[in-house]
């Protein structure tokens, strides 16, 4: 006769942390004030700006892929996945931003003498960026 099955123990399973409120998050962003208040304008290269707004349309294209495979009930660990892709996409074109803010907008900043309000907005917005 074989042993019977030990009855399972009864791991306490931590709560999950509650979900963040990002509509409120997005609305208390909307009540900071603008970054670049005291900043020189920005003029950026338009074939520059151009590779970005492609890039962000196809980060578009992929978080609504994202809604279709959850409508569709696929995998969590393919639609992770698929979210992981979402945010080094985002990464990638927040480094090409900051790259063509330090070439360009940094070197004008120096150039006309507005350095350390330049500097000032570049801190508070990698301030939000990384925290």
């Amino acid at each position: 006769m074989s042993d019977p099955v030990p009855p399972l123990r009864s791991h306490s399973v931590p709560p999950l942390s509650p979900e963040p409120d990002w509509e409120e998050e997005w609305e208390l962003a909307l009540e900071q004030p603008p970054l670049s208040g005291r900043a020189q304008p920005h003029h950026h290269d338009p074939q520059s700006r151009r590779k970005l707004i492609n890039r962000l349309a196809r980060i578009e294209g992929h978080v609504h892929g994202i809604r279709s495979m959850i409508e569709q009930d696929q995998p969590c660990p393919d639609v992770l996945l698929q979210i992981a892709a979402v945010k080094g996409a985002l990464d990638r074109v927040a480094r090409l931003i900051l790259d063509d803010h330090i070439r360009h907008c940094i070197r004008h900043a120096i150039e006309t003498g507005n350095i350390e309000v330049e500097l000032e907005e570049l801190q508070r917005a990698l301030d939000r960026f990384i925290g």
